[in-house]
């Protein structure tokens, strides 16, 4: 190697394209070796070790704007700067990490959206005879509640998981989907209404809503995002809710006004 190596070979040699030499060259971390007779630059050892160095340390995550002065700099300074890459390396690996562990959730459907705990109350729903459209519906909902309103989210599944063990609430809740169907202004909502509110009220403390929510200037907007997901599909289930709303307040619950 007494008369060094071309551009490609050096670039071959320490693993990089000649397009990255070149690129080195241009931003001054590698200086251009001496042409030669020919007037080819000829790359010798230190210009291959200087390519190593610099190579290796954008690599490792090191910013080019900031190897040059790296690798002038004394031992000290090397090394803090090494402690600070490895830093952002951790945490550029827990964030790539974070986000294949979304991706694995997303094979799992729900999980992907939700906590195992709600995941579970759908899962009893579909496990009570539930019309898979009603679970759908309650999917939506809690995930509605855990991005527009988390304050109310441990609420709303309390409730839901609370209700699930009243065979009573379960076969009114089933009726209330039926009426879907309905005409708006069918006799049997208000009768099914009362009796919804009757199974809501048996536990008041369920009902509920978290100190401050309603003092929000938007809390109630997000309240009705979420505990009217849907209504506009059906004109019956819009009434009934109302209807429902209303003997809550009649018993003293506070329920936002639409």
């Amino acid at each position: 190697m007494a008369d060094g190596l071309t551009i490609g070979q050096a670039a071959a040699h320490v693993g990089v394209t000649i397009k990255t030499v070149r690129h080195y060259h241009r931003l001054g971390l590698v200086a251009e070796p001496e042409r030669d007779h020919s007037g080819y630059r000829r790359y010798r050892s230190a210009d291959l070790y200087r390519l190593v160095q610099v190579r290796t340390l954008a690599a490792s995550g090191v910013p080019l704007a900031e190897i040059a002065e790296l690798l002038d700099a004394g031992p000290e300074r090397f090394a803090a700067t090494l402690v600070e890459v490895r830093r952002g390396l951790t945490e550029q690996i827990e964030d790539l990490t974070a986000r294949r562990d979304r991706l694995d959730r997303l094979d799992h459907g729900d999980r992907a959206l939700l906590p195992d705990r709600a995941c579970a109350v759908l899962e009893r729903l579909a496990g009570l005879g539930f019309h898979p459209e009603y679970v759908a519906g309650q999917r939506e909902a809690l995930v509605l509640a855990g991005a527009l309103a988390p304050q109310l989210f441990d609420s709303f599944l309390n409730r839901l998981e609370h209700s699930l063990e009243d065979p009573e609430f379960v076969e009114v809740t089933k009726l209330c989907f039926d009426a879907r169907s309905w005409d708006p202004h069918d006799s049997r909502i208000a009768g099914l209404a009362s009796a919804m509110a009757d199974r809501l009220l048996a536990d008041r403390a369920l009902l509920e809503t978290p100190a401050g929510f309603h003092d929000g200037p938007d809390g109630e907007a997000r309240y009705g995002l979420v505990n009217h997901h849907r209504e506009d599909l059906a004109p019956s289930i819009a009434r009934l809710n109302t209807l429902v709303e209303a003997h809550l307040r009649a018993a003293g619950i506070e329920v936002p006004h639409r």
